[in-house]
Formats: structure tokens, sequence, C-alpha cells
């Protein structure tokens, strides 16, 4: 009996996952490969089982499992919440896709259980299932996992406001990004600094993502610092400040005019 490789997409109550679940079996069959789908709430309904307590979750679990283990298919996608660690644990999946587009659902409760996931290989943060099933497809077929950010290797940082991330600023990503391979993006706190920055860190860290996403997903981080104005430092210290230079169709992108046209300072 063939064993088929599980695919979890977890996330919130309304996030996408089903959508990106449809996307993806299609795409997978589409390069020959045989897929079966179990989704939650069907297997819920088949079960006559709408226990949402922690026991009745984590039986959920098991038996998603259990079933995903009598496929016999090549891949089994199983898109379900997944709000708890054990959860996770108990479906061991060969790939866990996380949908983050959404930071509350429809559910309370379900929203106060809800543990963000520390191992994953996609982190899915726009609601566009074509675009990372594409992506998320290719990958799986090739097992080629994404890059996972490394804290010791040599990487670039970018300090901004961002307000808003522009297509200059992702002219300098891609630069800083062929020096190392990995760099560290970090957001200076200065919402409503100077009467202008009218954009929230969660807004900012957004408009990162859903313009390096999901190309450059495990190859940069997103850091929250203080309002810096100086960095300062002294004798030879083992890394290099640079100035980056473009040419006008990059250095004329200006937030501050992106700001003016969405009619804010």
């Amino acid at each position: 009996m063939k064993i088929a490789k599980r695919i979890l997409i977890m996330g919130l109550p309304g996030a996408g996952k089903t959508y990106l679940a449809k996307q993806l079996k299609q795409r997978l069959e589409q390069h020959g490969k045989t897929v079966s789908w179990l989704n939650a709430d069907e297997v819920r309904r088949h079960y006559n089982d709408w226990d949402f307590s922690v026991d009745g979750r984590i039986r959920q679990s098991q038996r998603m499992r259990d079933l995903a283990d009598e496929s016999n298919t090549d891949y089994c996608i199983v898109d379900f919440v997944a709000p708890l660690v054990e959860m996770r644990n108990n479906f061991k999946a060969d790939w866990t896709i996380w949908v983050d587009t959404i930071k509350e659902g429809r559910y309370e409760d379900t929203n106060k259980m809800f543990i963000e996931p520390e191992v994953y290989d996609f982190r899915i943060t726009e609601q566009s299932g074509e675009k990372w099933a594409d992506f998320i497809c290719e990958h799986i077929v090739d097992n080629r996992r994404r890059p996972v950010f490394n804290w010791q290797q040599e990487t670039v940082q970018m300090l901004g406001r961002w307000q808003p991330w522009h297509d200059g600023h992702r002219a300098l990503f891609e630069r800083a990004i062929k020096k190392t391979g990995q760099v560290v993006i970090q957001i200076r706190d200065c919402q409503g600094w100077q009467g202008t920055n009218p954009f929230a860190i969660e807004q900012v860290k957004r408009f990162i993502r859903r313009d390096l996403d999901p190309l450059y997903q495990g190859q940069y981080l997103i850091q929250v610092v203080p309002n810096i104005t100086n960095i300062t430092y002294g004798r030879d210290v083992g890394y290099k400040i640079e100035q980056e230079s473009f040419d006008n169709s990059v250095t004329d992108i200006s937030a501050t005019k992106i700001r003016k046209e969405l009619g804010l300072k």
C-alpha cells in the first residue's frame, strides 16, 4: 500500500486554507501526481463530531492523521486549523503550510487557543491561492525546502521607516541579498513621529511580506527596533556601512509622494 506524503495546510478559520488546498491539489495533479484531500469540516460532518474542546480537537487531529495514512495516493492534503502544537505533532506532516493572512478568525475560542507555529515550510502572508499554489507545488514536486534564516551566517542589515515599503526599497533589498544571501530588515518604531509616518508596524510588515514572499521567504528576517536616529561606532568593528547608488528610475521613487497620493502625511 502506498503511504501518502502528508501536506498540512493550517491557520485560523477564514484565512484561505480551503481555497489554497483546492489550488494546490490541481497543481500537483497537473504534474501527474495522485492527490487526496481531507477538509476538517467535511470529516467532522462525516463522523458527526462537533466537539471543539481541547480533547475533541486532539481526537480530530489523530483522526485526520489516520485517514491520511489510508489515502493510498502520492500526496494527501489536509486543511484544518490545528491551533495546538500537540495537534500538529499528532499529524506528523511532511510539509506544513501556515496560512497567516488574518490576525483573528470568527471563533473567539479558537483565537485564544491558537499558538503560532515555530516550525513550518511555508508561511502564506496574503490571500492569493493561485500564486502560492504554483510556488509551493514546484517545491514539493522537486522536494525543495525553503531556505532557513541562519543567525550565524553573514547578513546584511537594512534599517528604515519603510513608510511605506516601495519599489526602491525592493531594489535595495535585491542588491543587499546578493552580498550574503540573507537580509535582516529592521523597522523603526516611529508611527506618528514628526507628524508623519502613518503606518503601524503590522501594516509595514504586511507591505514587506506581500512584496518579498514567496520568492525570498526564509532569506530575510523582519525585526522591530526603537526609533533609531544615530548609528555610532569606534575603530574597525568587523562590518561595513555602505551606501548603494541607483539610477533615477529608482532614486526618484519617494515614500513621501506615495503617502501624499494616498492622502496621508
